[in-house]
């Protein structure tokens, strides 16, 4: 099929649409049901009728955006109504949900008179916190945008207008910085005069560009005084005119530093790019076909054009939704009476700011694993970025409480960890710890330093607070990549093939000398293996964690540093701990990486480092030993091991948790059979630590739960050891590592 059977196929499986209505509160019971509408309703009724500012309280008000439109101007397909106008509404309800967390109404209003528009979106003030405008023709666009904002007391925002003049003064800003120009020098051109290249050259003289350098056309050519005195050109353009001769696009573009194309596909020639100023910038913003193609405009000169279009398959895409969900996201938590110019210019600001920083990999793997990196290619962010949301919605909130628009006032620390929560519970828990981390850092050693991975995760360490990053590997290869990669600091690196490290040779034959390693061998590993390095490093206290693993096999890279750090004093068996997390559940599955077939003292010590390392994240433990038996309903050797280990824990005087087993999963996790069958047991709630009986079942149990349960995964996290020590999976990303980075230090804290 081609891509419209595939469209409409997709809109209308069953149900059809896009969005629906789901609760966020029990209605399980008559009780429920009874808080839910009458009789309990009224009670917040009446609250909200003393106090309108309650209904942000007690209903969804403060995160209900309405998505209004007329259909008179819907994407490229011109005036075909408000029904026709709806896919399109439901699919920005789209949008909202999945990059913001925001809910919708989509709301098509048949009708064309500006004033009727205006007075029916008065009426529905009281249902959203805020409106977003959509796909209403000019210049009755500018009319109903402007009357709205001054006539109703919630953010008003016509995503049309402002949207790509936001983003596009994102990308303009790191464009101006690459080719190194002043935006109040730039000569600006703009080819089309609608509703968003008048707002598109508003907000580019709110960044900083002189209105008098920009020159705008229409159909007719440059919008010129002697045009505007004749009333060729309606108010708005009008603003815009320029006391110049008369004359084409061409003669526009003739000089120009900037190109804004807001118009129409195919009207720009390469010879008009070729007009233009040294490393000119291009923005052909018509879609789907931009004024001028991006190879064409790319081979017009010999210079470095700095290209961008509205489409996903080239750099420098222009897409609003790097905007509206972020914007409305921030407008919403301090709920503001409007959205102005100063949080139009941060949101910009924001995101100008965050194509400069090291891109995640998950961004980079969704675009095809092609390097993200600074420069003329890459000037703004990638819409599936997950730090738009916590750069951008803190940006908006801040510029509304300084501009007086916000009512109610954040803590913009608290807010980001607030926001980062939006995007999954791991984010949640993982603050928890990196909060810890950055309160007291510590030193940490990197093995494998000359992987690319490595030194972009230890310039993100860093950067952050978390730790103080020790790459080891060969200082030249290491310093030359983070050049490479544009990162702008100097790492901190042990280069074994250099420096003078006798004394780690020397402590590691020492070590392992009764175990087969002469002391050549000793030498030989430590100028080498960087995982024997990482060891004795720090097992002699001049590091205070060591990661490793990125590109061995799991059990070659916890070799060494079980080998020379070995377990702490009173444990005798290190775990592997995954914390999967769930939407409103965390889960600390052990073991899974290390101990194949355990036995109680085994079982017994894995659930006991499983309950430390749960504190760590603020989570207390309730640990369950798992079997396929329920407390004694099978009676072999396999069941009995979980059982006396759950004996075992219960009556040592240092467990101050509750523990039980043997049982079956769904007995440990599932209320209603652990409270209705089990009454007896130890746990009062369901278990969030789960001892799996062997290697096996523990690696299978997790890796489903992963995949299966939608759970996100952090680990494995090693527990048991002398010395902090996490081997992380090969193929594991930047944030795997920055993660494990922050529990390592977290661990170091408690030693």
């Amino acid at each position: 099929m081609g891509l419209d059977e595939d469209a409409l196929e997709y809109h209308r499986t069953d149900p059809p649409g896009k969005i629906e209505i789901s609760t966020t509160k029990p209605t399980n019971t008559q009780r429920d049901l009874a808080l839910a509408y009458s009789p309990g309703v009224a009670a917040p009724c009446l609250d909200i009728d003393e106090d309108e500012t309650d209904a942000y309280s007690y209903t969804a008000k403060g995160n209900l955006v309405g998505v209004v439109s007329n259909g008179s101007a819907v994407l490229g397909l011109g005036d075909i109504g408000a029904q026709a106008s709806k896919p399109v509404m439901e699919g920005k309800g789209v949008l909202f949900k999945r990059f913001a967390d925001i809910d919708v109404f989509d709301i098509e209003l048949d009708e064309s008179d500006p004033d009727k528009l205006v007075e029916a979106v008065k009426m529905m003030e009281p249902t959203f916190g805020g409106i977003n405008l959509e796909d209403i023709k000019a210049p009755e666009c500018f009319t109903v945008e402007e009357r709205l904002r001054e006539e109703i007391d919630i953010p008003v925002f016509h995503d049309d207008q402002h949207g790509t003049a936001i983003i596009s003064g994102a990308a303009l800003l790191n464009a101006a910085d690459v080719a190194d120009k002043n935006l109040d020098e730039l000569e600006v051109t703009f080819s089309g005069a609608g509703a968003s290249a008048i707002a598109t050259a508003r907000f580019y003289v709110s960044l900083g560009v002189q209105k008098e350098n920009i020159t705008m056309c229409d159909s007719t050519g440059i919008i010129t005084e002697e045009r505007a005195q004749s009333g060729d050109v309606n108010e708005y353009k009008q603003q815009f005119a320029r006391d110049v001769p008369g004359g084409s696009l061409a003669d526009a573009m003739d000089g120009a530093d900037v190109f804004v194309g807001l118009s129409a596909g195919g009207i720009v020639s390469q010879e008009m790019v070729a007009s233009m100023a040294d490393n000119p910038i291009v923005f052909a913003m018509a879609n789907p076909d931009p004024e001028i193609g991006y190879e064409e405009a790319k081979a017009a000169r010999d210079d470095n054009v700095i290209m961008a279009t509205g489409r996903s398959d080239y750099p420098n895409q222009v897409n609003n939704v790097l905007g509206f969900p972020f914007i409305f996201r921030g407008a919403l938590d301090v709920r503001a009476t409007e959205i102005n110019e100063q949080m139009k210019v941060a949101c910009a600001e924001a995101l100008a700011e965050l194509a400069r920083q090291d891109v995640p990999d998950a961004v980079v793997k969704a675009y095809g694993d092609e390097p993200l990196q600074y420069g003329p290619d890459y000037i703004i962010p990638k819409p599936v970025d997950p730090r738009v949301l916590f750069r951008v919605a803190p940006a908006i909130a801040e510029a509304a409480m300084e501009s007086g628009a916000a009512r109610t006032e954040l803590d913009l620390e608290e807010y980001e960890e607030e926001l980062e929560a939006r995007l999954g519970k791991s984010r949640e828990m993982m603050r928890v710890v990196l909060n810890k981390a950055k309160s007291d850092p510590k030193t940490i050693a990197l093995a494998e330093g000359e992987n690319e991975k490595m030194i972009r995760a230890a310039y993100q360490i860093q950067e952050q607070g978390i730790a103080l990053p020790i790459l080891i590997g060969d200082e030249d290869e290491i310093k030359g990549t983070a050049a490479n990669l544009g990162l702008d600091y100097d790492p901190q690196v042990a280069d074994p093939s250099v420096g003078d490290y006798k004394e780690y040779a020397d402590r590691l034959h020492e070590l392992r000398a009764r175990k087969g390693i002469t002391r050549s061998e000793a030498g030989e590993l430590i100028e080498h293996d960087t995982n024997y390095f990482g060891s004795v490093m720090v097992e002699q206290g001049d590091a205070d964690a060591l990661l490793s693993g990125l590109s061995h096999h799991y059990p070659s890279a916890l070799r060494p540093p079980l080998q020379v750090i070995g377990t702490a004093d009173d444990v005798d068996y290190a775990a592997g701990v995954y914390m999967l997390t769930f939407k409103n559940r965390v889960i600390f599955i052990a073991d899974a990486t290390v101990n194949q077939a355990p036995d109680e003292d085994v079982l017994a010590e894995v659930t006991k480092q499983t309950g430390k390392l749960a504190r760590r994240f603020n989570v207390e433990p309730r640990a369950a030993l798992l079997s396929y038996s329920n407390f004694g309903s099978v009676d072999n050797e396999g069941t009995r091991k979980p059982r006396k280990a759950a004996a075992m824990l219960r009556e040592d005087p240092e467990i101050d948790f509750p523990v039980d087993g043997e049982m079956q999963a769904d007995t440990a996790v599932v209320e209603d059979i652990l409270e209705g069958t089990y009454g007896f047991s130890d746990l009062d709630e369901p278990a969030n630590v789960l001892v799996f009986p062997n290697l096996e079942s523990g690696n299978i149990g997790y890796k489903l739960l992963q995949r299966l349960g939608g759970a996100d995964a952090i680990g494995p996290m090693l527990v048991g050891m002398d010395e902090p020590v996490h081997v992380l999976q090969r193929g594991d990303e930047v944030k795997d590592i920055v993660n494990l980075a922050g529990v390592a230090v977290v661990d170091a804290q408690k030693n």
